[in-house]
């Protein structure tokens, strides 16, 4: 896609964005676009690059990103254009705090309640 169809594509602030900094995509993650949009099945593309910037080629596609321990499957649309994959696959989860059987204090923490 050359700048004018993309500019085109991409609203008036992220045209401002795209055309401030120089947007990133990892050469392994394009060149698997563009295997797949050769082929007509629509399979998920698997990708550890969570810095790569998402463009107009790759709405309509599913993309498997890493979190650190699983790819999580995100469907790109218009809306996420110019923010980058690693925003949409968290890596640190808020839970309950893991209880160690071995500490003392969070044994009878847990025998208070």
């Amino acid at each position: 896609m050359q700048k004018k169809e993309e500019s085109a594509v991409i609203g008036q602030n992220k045209r401002f964005v795209a055309k401030k900094k120089k947007l990133f995509v990892a050469k392994h993650l394009s060149e698997k676009m563009e295997k797949i949009k050769m082929g007509q099945e629509k399979e998920i593309i698997v990708t550890w690059s969570r810095a790569s910037t998402i463009i107009p080629s790759m709405v309509g596609h599913t993309i498997g990103i890493h979190n650190g321990k699983e790819h999580i499957p995100v469907y790109i649309t218009d809306s996420m254009i110019g923010y980058k994959l690693g925003e949409f696959a968290p890596t640190r989860f808020s839970g309950i705090d893991a209880i160690n059987d071995n500490d003392k204090k969070s044994v009878m923490k847990n025998q208070k309640k």
